[in-house]
């Protein structure tokens, strides 16, 4: 019996992926940028290979996942491992989402992500972040950012085989210690578009989508300057310009595409007119592909930011998020979602 298991933490995107050039190797049609979050945002995964098992098997926050319904996809790294470590064993795989899934939250990047550390472990592979990054890509996108912590950029790459798409660390977790990600809660059921068909559709019928790629060839550079000079104001700005683009994009695909709803909207105005009041920007919205409000701001003005929010009645919760050290093993075996003793999937107490 081989078993690891490591915890990952979503990555939230200040420029995002929303489009594939080549839909089996998912490679982006432009670089992105992102912040991997610390344990809020966290998935735990155990994987474990197995002589008594005939098939794969995935467990996704205490329930048996049936595989021919569309969670294979983001099984293809557990087969190009098992490829590389000429075996044929089959896996159990237990995992469990510390916060909403499919809500906007970036849940398939944590999950593939400890998925690709713990099924390397399990199987004695000692592989690059750069591997590591390329491997997590075919199972998500996204998920090939979550193998680092700190600030990341993902690589859209030129080759068409994938081998120069992958992403690297820019600065790590303690760069801007300072940094926030204050997130709004306005929904927590599992979103009616997913992602993936979301994006196909917006990359074959939006005319605005061409010029939202030429928009983050100037961006991308600009962005990383933000962050490393830790210009806030600046970061905040080109971050909300970006969520805007992209969601403006959406809206222009036909049928089109809403993911922000009317607490989002709320969220945004609210944003608006604290930094207005302030005379200065002191904080930044961003929303994946979902209602789900990701606002980056300093320490100094999470209380303020909070105290605003809650004058929404649309909200639900407000999480505080720091950026993150990326992956981590675990060696407890406490914490293991499967047994080691027995085999048996077990549900994580939190």
């Amino acid at each position: 019996m081989n078993i690891a298991t490591y915890t990952a933490s979503a990555n939230i995107a200040v420029v995002k992926y929303w489009g594939k050039k080549n839909e089996k190797l998912i490679l982006p049609y432009n670089n992105s940028l992102s912040f991997t979050m610390d344990d809020n945002l966290q998935t735990i995964t155990t994987v474990m290979f197995c002589k008594s098992l005939s098939q794969d098997e995935l467990w996704l926050n205490g329930k048996k996942i049936d595989l021919q319904q569309g969670k294979r996809s983001h099984l293809l790294p557990v087969d190009l491992i098992r490829e590389k470590a000429s075996i044929d064993l089959k896996a159990r795989i237990v995992s469990q989402n510390c916060f909403p899934t499919g809500a906007g939250f970036a849940s398939s990047a944590s999950g593939v992500a400890a998925l690709v550390c713990a099924t390397t472990k399990a199987l004695g592979l000692s592989l690059t972040g750069q591997e590591l990054s390329i491997l997590a890509r075919q199972g998500s996108g996204s998920a090939s950012r979550s193998v680092y912590g700190g600030f990341v950029e993902w690589l859209q790459g030129e080759r068409v085989d994938g081998s120069d798409s992958y992403a690297v660390q820019i600065a790590p977790h303690d760069h801007w210690p300072q940094l926030r990600n204050v997130i709004a809660v306005v929904e927590t059921e599992e979103k009616k578009i997913s992602s993936r068909h979301g994006m196909k559709t917006t990359t074959l019928t939006s005319p605005l989508y061409e010029k939202r790629l030429e928009y983050l060839k100037t961006l991308v550079p600009k962005m990383k300057e933000a962050v490393l000079k830790k210009d806030f104001a600046t970061f905040a700005e080109l971050t909300m310009r970006e969520s805007n683009s992209m969601h403006a994009s959406m809206l222009d695909t036909w049928p089109p595409i809403m993911y922000l709803s009317d607490g989002s909207r709320e969220v945004i105005y609210t944003i608006e007119n604290l930094n207005s009041e302030l005379g200065k920007i002191v904080a930044g919205y961003t929303f994946d592909a979902g209602p789900n409000a990701h606002i980056y701001t300093t320490q100094e003005y999470v209380s303020i930011i909070k105290e605003r929010l809650q004058k929404i009645s649309q909200l639900k919760n407000i999480l505080v998020c720091q950026v993150g050290e990326g992956p981590k093993q675990i060696n407890d075996e406490k914490m293991f979602l499967i047994d080691p003793k027995n085999g048996n999937p077990k549900t994580l107490v939190q």
